[in-house]
């Protein structure tokens, strides 16, 4: 993965409308925005936070994982004004034997249910089949978080099933649904995305 995170560095993504970058001090405000609303929060395995420097803590934390190759973290701004309305990336890989990584993300609540995370996501996807050459992609969706399923499931991903008391956040342990998707199956759902847009 060196090649492509090595030292900070998070390499740029385009899509029609969104531009996926490294997140910088300066993004602060808006991710405080998304990451302080309850309704994003609630689904996130995120602690409170007070103020914009909670919101530079956590940026600074996510470009640090990424200087150790722990995680890789997008900021997802919108092309047409250059505005931060969330963020996506791997919470981590594997690259030695199963050749897989667990996707993350979170967008800010007025954005919601636009296409926005969908493409997003596809970038992310295609970096990660195509540039890191990984086999598995898989997602931890809160039992509740009704959204994000809906999301992953018109994406072509496979709810395999529920962990159990997997995660343990601020109220306890907390049982997660578990989504993936193969990149065989990726590459069956791009052909047939790009056959119908042709």
């Amino acid at each position: 993965m060196c090649a492509y995170a090595c030292k900070g560095h998070i390499p740029p993504l385009e899509g029609p409308r969104l531009r996926l970058r490294r997140m910088e001090t300066a993004d602060a405000a808006a991710m405080f925005t998304c990451w302080s609303d309850p309704e994003v929060r609630c689904y996130l395995n995120l602690s409170g936070m007070s103020g914009r420097e909670d919101a530079e803590d956590m940026i600074e934390l996510l470009n640090d994982l990424a200087k150790t190759e722990d995680a890789l973290r997008w900021g997802i701004e919108l092309k047409e004004n250059g505005k931060l309305i969330g963020s996506c990336g791997f919470n981590y890989w594997q690259t030695d034997g199963a050749y897989k990584a667990e996707i993350g993300y979170e967008l800010a609540k007025r954005y919601w249910r636009q296409g926005y995370m969908t493409e997003a996501l596809r970038l992310v996807l295609s970096f990660g089949y195509n540039t890191i050459r990984l086999n598995r992609m898989e997602a931890l969706v809160d039992p509740r978080n009704i959204g994000s399923q809906a999301l992953l499931s018109s994406m072509g991903w496979t709810q395999e099933g529920l962990l159990r008391q997997v995660q343990h956040t601020s109220t306890g342990f907390k049982d997660m649904l578990v989504y993936s998707l193969l990149h065989e199956e990726w590459l069956r759902l791009e052909a047939k995305r790009n056959a119908v847009s042709v």
